[in-house]
């Protein structure tokens, strides 16, 4: 167990190039090769799909990229929306923590104020944003990555694989704040303004007529600050930890496990990776919520008045509510694309021509 451990945090997404092909075993001081492998493996590419199986589209295609789309709509919609009761408590928290000084008291207050029903508030605006930003933070992240990967070679896309991620998540994630801004804005409003709404479709008129088009994306700078950090941390953890756990921690490799197996490493790597994702991203989430509550603050002006203590409230509530989301979406995204056959590339692999270079294969 421990040795398991310790391979790990060696391990780790963030390692450079050169490290992580001495961590491999292929290389040794100074760059040279450590020597001959043992029996050789079958070259994966980073894009590269398993040929054992019948595939319903091509991996990079125009229906490939479609319908992880769609997964990203189901996974983020779906899953945002269940947790609407504990999203509303912690924005709760963060804009009024001497109302609500807790998780647990911020529910009984809730629930004292607006009944059960009040748990729900937000729930339209939530499904309608994320579904949308699910849709560009999925969808266009294969895009990005298949682009990336193209525009490094094949040699480089795996060196550099954790800069790869990391690029192609932020590029998505730009695209899919933008996507869900207006939504998040009206959340935010019905949930931390008692009285001001109930229902999207009293909320977004409201805030148009008082503000304009500014009411809707004011929060998009700094939902970019929450969001594609994020969204980084999100996307290449879970690439890393994936590979590490097939690499360390599972005892046969990824091609001899089962459909339900794998699964389950997904859904723990998602967990690990959305840990991680709550911390990094959740002072700029502390921001957003008091700036979409307020009409006349700046982002700037909000963080000063918070202050380094102010923006970590609530942290407890979106680590349990993070971790269980990055993993329910990355279970659901990868079981729909079980479902409709799409190509999931298994963990990458050193390239021949590399190998060859390093002196690794004849």
């Amino acid at each position: 167990m421990f040795s398991s451990v310790a391979h790990l945090a060696r391990a780790n997404p963030f390692s450079a190039p050169h490290l992580q092909l001495v961590h491999d075993g292929l290389a040794g001081p100074g760059g040279s090769p450590a020597g001959p492998p043992g029996a050789p493996r079958r070259p994966r590419k980073l894009a590269a799909a398993a040929v054992e199986e019948q595939y319903s589209c091509d991996y990079g295609s125009g229906r490939f990229f479609i319908l992880c789309g769609l997964g990203g709509i189901i996974s983020c919609g779906t899953t945002h929306t269940a947790l609407v009761p504990l999203d509303l408590v912690k924005c709760r928290m963060q804009v009024d923590p001497q109302k609500y000084k807790g998780i647990f008291n911020g529910f009984s207050v809730t629930l004292k104020e607006d009944g059960v029903r009040g748990l729900a508030k937000g729930w339209a605006p939530t499904f309608i944003g994320y579904s949308m930003q699910g849709l560009c933070k999925f969808g266009f992240y294969e895009v990005f990555k298949v682009f990336y990967s193209n525009m490094l070679g094949e040699e480089n896309a795996y060196v550099w694989r954790t800069s790869l991620y990391l690029a192609a998540s932020a590029s998505a994630e730009f695209f899919a704040d933008i996507a869900l801004a207006p939504m998040e804005a009206t959340k935010v409003r019905i949930q931390t303004q008692p009285g001001y709404a109930n229902t999207l479709r009293d909320a977004a008129p409201k805030m148009y007529k008082e503000e304009g088009l500014k009411a809707f994306y004011k929060g998009v700078a700094p939902l970019w600050m929450r969001q594609i950090p994020y969204t980084m941390m999100k996307f290449a953890c879970f690439e890393r930890t994936v590979e590490a756990l097939y690499k360390f921690v599972v005892p046969k490799p990824r091609s001899e496990c089962t459909k339900p197996e794998q699964l389950v490493v997904t859904f723990i790597a998602g967990y690990i990776a959305g840990v991680f994702c709550a911390i990094v991203s959740h002072p700029a989430d502390s921001v957003v919520s008091v700036l979409n509550k307020e009409k006349g603050s700046s982002a700037s002006q909000v963080l000063q008045r918070l202050g380094f203590r102010g923006v970590w409230k609530g942290l407890f509530a979106r680590i349990i509510m993070i971790g269980t989301l990055t993993a329910l979406q990355w279970f659901i995204y990868d079981s729909v694309k079980v479902y409709f056959r799409l190509p999931r590339p298994p963990p990458p692999e050193m390239p021949e021509s590399l190998k060859k270079k390093l002196g690794l294969t004849q």
